[in-house]
C-alpha cells in the first residue's frame, strides 16, 4: 500500500487517511487537540511513560491538512511568538556573594524540580544570567535547582537529545536503525549555569558528577526509561570546557556549524566542541541494540 508521507519515523497511508477524516466528521465540534487524543488512543500512540503523544499526533494531522489530504477544524488558539521564546516571568533573587572553598559552603542541595512551583525560579535565572538566555525545550526534559546555605547557586537544564550529531554518532557507533530506536536513552544538556557571585573553586565539576550520578533515576521516575549516555556544547570562542574534562567528559569533536534548520551546507552558526559523558559501563552496547 502507498505511504502518503512520513512523519517522525510513522508512515501514513491511505488507510490511515480515511479513519482520520471519519474521526473528524463524528466529531465536528472536537478542537484539534481533544482530537489528537482520540487519535493517540486509537492508535495506541503513547509515550513510556504511558502519556499520549498528543503533541506529535497533532504535527502530524497538521502536516496531513496543509498536504490536503485533510481538513481540520480551525486552531482555536494561536500564540504570538513560538512556545519555545516564551516570555519568562522574571524572579527577584537578591545576589548573595558566596566566596569559600568547596569544603566550607556545607551541603548542598540539588533539587530536580521539573513540574514542580520552583522550575520557573530555573526559567527566571537562567534568562537573566545565561548568556543564551531560556529557551523552552523540545520533548523531554528536566530542571534542576542548586542550593547551599538556603540560597541557590547554580541551574541544569536538561533535554532531549539532538536526531543527528555526526561525532556523537560515530562515538557510539550506531546505524540509522538503532539511533531512531535508543536515542531516547541521551540527555542533552542545554543550559548549565552557577550564579555569578558564587566564586567556588571546583563547584562545577563537583556539581557535573552530582547530577550524572541522579540523572538516569530522575529521568526514568518522570519518563519511565533510564538515561544511558550525556552530552552538551561548549563555545570554544567563550570557554574552555576545564569543568567538564575534570569530570571525565570526553571531547567528542566538533560541530559543523549548520544547525538543525540550515538549508543549505554553508555554516550559519559558530561551531561548537561536542562532549559526553556515559552513565552505563556498557552505554555503547545498549545503545546500539535494535529496537
Amino acid at each position: 500500500m502507498d505511504t502518503l508521507l512520513k512523519f517522525r519515523g510513522r508512515e501514513v497511508r491511505p488507510d490511515d487517511v480515511t479513519f482520520l477524516r471519519a474521526l473528524i466528521a463524528a466529531s465536528p465540534k472536537a478542537s484539534r487537540r481533544a482530537l489528537s487524543f482520540k487519535v493517540c488512543e486509537a492508535w495506541a500512540w503513547a509515550q513510556p511513560n504511558g502519556a499520549p503523544c498528543d503533541v506529535l499526533c497533532r504535527g502530524l494531522m497538521l502536516k496531513l491538512h496543509r498536504a490536503g489530504h485533510l481538513v481540520l477544524p480551525p486552531a482555536q488558539w494561536a500564540s504570538r511568538q513560538p512556545r519555545r521564546h516564551e516570555v519568562v516571568t522574571k524572579i527577584d533573587v537578591l545576589p548573595a556573594p558566596l566566596d569559600a572553598p568547596l569544603a566550607d559552603i556545607g551541603p548542598l542541595d540539588i533539587r530536580q524540580v521539573r513540574r514542580t512551583p520552583d522550575e520557573a525560579l530555573v526559567k527566571s535565572l537562567v534568562q537573566e544570567h545565561h548568556y543564551l538566555g531560556y529557551v523552552h525545550p523540545v520533548g523531554e526534559h528536566l530542571k534542576y535547582l542548586v542550593s547551599a546555605r538556603g540560597r541557590p547557586i547554580a541551574c541544569f537544564c536538561w533535554s532531549s537529545a539532538p536526531r543527528h550529531l555526526g561525532p556523537r554518532d560515530r562515538h557510539i557507533g550506531w546505524s540509522p536503525i538503532a539511533r531512531k530506536a535508543n536515542i531516547r536513552f541521551v540527555a542533552y544538556q542545554s543550559r548549565f549555569l552557577i550564579l555569578p557571585w558564587v566564586k567556588v573553586p571546583h563547584l562545577a565539576s563537583h556539581l557535573l558528577g552530582a547530577i550524572a550520578r541522579r540523572l538516569s533515576a530522575d529521568w526514568e521516575r518522570v519518563y519511565a526509561h533510564p538515561i544511558y549516555f550525556t552530552e552538551t556544547f561548549v563555545d570554544p570562542a567563550r570557554f574552555r570546557g576545564t569543568c567538564y574534562r575534570a569530570a571525565n567528559w570526553t571531547v567528542l569533536g566538533m560541530t559543523l556549524g549548520l544547525g538543525k534548520d540550515a538549508i543549505t551546507k554553508k555554516p550559519n552558526r559558530s561551531k561548537k566542541q561536542l562532549l559526553g559523558y556515559p552513565l552505563v559501563k556498557d552505554f555503547q552496547k545498549r545503545l546500539c541494540a535494535a529496537a
